[in-house]
């Protein structure tokens, strides 16, 4: 039998991480699960800048932590668990090591999909996270967006 105790739902605060959120709930209220709410702060590099610094980009993780406090969803009532978290890093990496770390049964993450050159060079986040995680994960494309044959 499938238990989910715990279910990790990274987000980067986009519409996409949103309906991702609303799959997870859905799963935490049928299986009672814990659900971890992740966001990772890439570490900011500008190599050569001698300008001001604008203001949201000094403190990153308090504007997510801020960010993630108040990014709500009435499923939530139905949680046995609600945990928060931020961690500044590589995103797919930090997440896998979250999803180990705290002993995961399935990561539900948005997904958007990348073109061209930039997911040539960079890949998505998700893709990455599918290889690398020991556990499931339950990709959740955005609303409205439909396969298309060539």
């Amino acid at each position: 039998m499938i238990t989910l105790e715990r279910i990790l739902v990274p987000t980067d605060f986009s519409e996409c991480s949103e309906r991702a959120r609303s799959y997870a709930c859905e799963l935490a209220k049928r299986f009672t699960s814990e659900v971890h709410l992740l966001h990772v702060v890439s570490p900011i590099s500008v190599p050569g800048y001698v300008g001001p610094i604008p203001e949201e980009l000094l403190y990153p993780e308090e504007k997510a932590r801020q960010e993630l406090e108040e990014w709500n969803d009435l499923s939530f009532e139905h949680v046995k668990r609600l945990a928060r978290s931020v961690i500044t890093g590589t995103a797919f990496v930090e997440i896998v090591r979250y999803a180990r770390d705290n002993n995961v049964d399935l990561i539900v993450m948005g997904t958007h999909g990348r073109s061209g050159l930039t997911h040539a060079l960079i890949g998505s986040v998700a893709e990455k996270v599918v290889r690398k995680a020991a556990c499931p994960v339950l990709t959740v494309r955005p609303e409205g967006h439909q396969f298309v044959m060539p």
